[in-house]
């Protein structure tokens, strides 16, 4: 690791981590420069365990130590790495918000495995079709990790798993749960059914067979099904499932948020 400082905080070094705050900016610019930035130490450490490399640090004197010890732990990955060693207010001024965790760090994102591959050694998968809540999604991706699924899959037109506030909620889980996104529903739909998955859709329906039910014979390989915070899941995927399963919900109650829902659903499942 190489520890410097910066005399500009409009030195290009840095471009990574300017304007963190504009979501419309960085959703388009990180995936397209193919960049993601792990928050936190331990988010950091989570992205040099999956063998993700490190582009660079920006950090606070007081946690400089800290990032000096785990490059020790990953000589090879941080071996030359950049350390820019700031106080938080340049910090602040820099990302356009208060780094409260200490640590930022970027990384070049890593190349998604083909959906065939994913499906190889799986047996239940999870899958976000459009959702578009980054905190759901990273919420998704924590229930995945905690509660045993295999994998998650990604449709073409949910938020990214890699984006801060995602990497953020899913306490690093991101990395540690395989997953990759479909170009196409059909795609994914034959790559499934050529897995022999069975495709169970989590939404409401009169004629949906309670979670409890569904679980108490589960199929052998499982791909639970979740849709978008709004609208829920399209009429495609409904029509693509092989079975259409629910919650029984009480209280007037009609249904939990998605990131709720797929931590009952995977535990029920487990």
């Amino acid at each position: 690791m190489r520890l410097q400082t910066l005399a500009d905080p409009d030195n290009p070094a840095v471009s990574d981590y300017r304007h963190l705050t504009d979501v419309a900016l960085r959703t388009a610019t990180e995936p397209a420069s193919g960049i993601y930035l792990a928050e936190s130490l331990r988010v950091f450490e989570r992205a040099l365990n999956a063998g993700h490399q490190p582009l660079s640090v920006l950090t606070t004197p007081r946690w400089s130590d800290a990032v000096v010890a785990l490059g020790e732990k990953f000589p090879a990955a941080t071996k030359d790495l950049p350390v820019y060693v700031e106080d938080a207010g340049m910090i602040e001024s820099i990302t356009g918000f208060n780094v409260h965790r200490g640590t930022l760090a970027s990384m070049a994102r890593p190349h998604l495995p083909t959906i065939e591959s994913l499906l190889s050694s799986a047996t239940t998968i999870v899958v976000l079709e459009n959702i578009v809540d980054h905190t759901n999604v990273g919420a998704a991706f924590r229930s995945a990790a905690g509660l045993g699924a295999d994998a998650v899959i990604v449709s073409a037109s949910c938020a990214d798993p890699l984006y801060r506030r995602s990497i953020r909620v899913s306490m690093g889980t991101v990395m540690q749960v395989p997953w990759t996104r479909a170009s196409s529903w059909a795609e994914l739909v034959h790559a499934l059914h050529d897995q022999n998955f069975h495709l169970a859709a989590l939404a409401l329906d009169d004629q949906a067979i309670p979670l409890d039910v569904f679980a108490a014979h589960p199929p052998e390989k499982l791909a639970l099904i979740l849709g978008t915070e709004g609208e829920g899941l399209t009429q495609q995927a409904l029509d693509s499932a092989d079975s259409v399963i629910s919650i029984p919900m009480h209280g007037g109650v009609d249904s939990l948020n998605v990131a709720a829902a797929s931590a009952v659903a995977l535990w029920a499942l487990r």
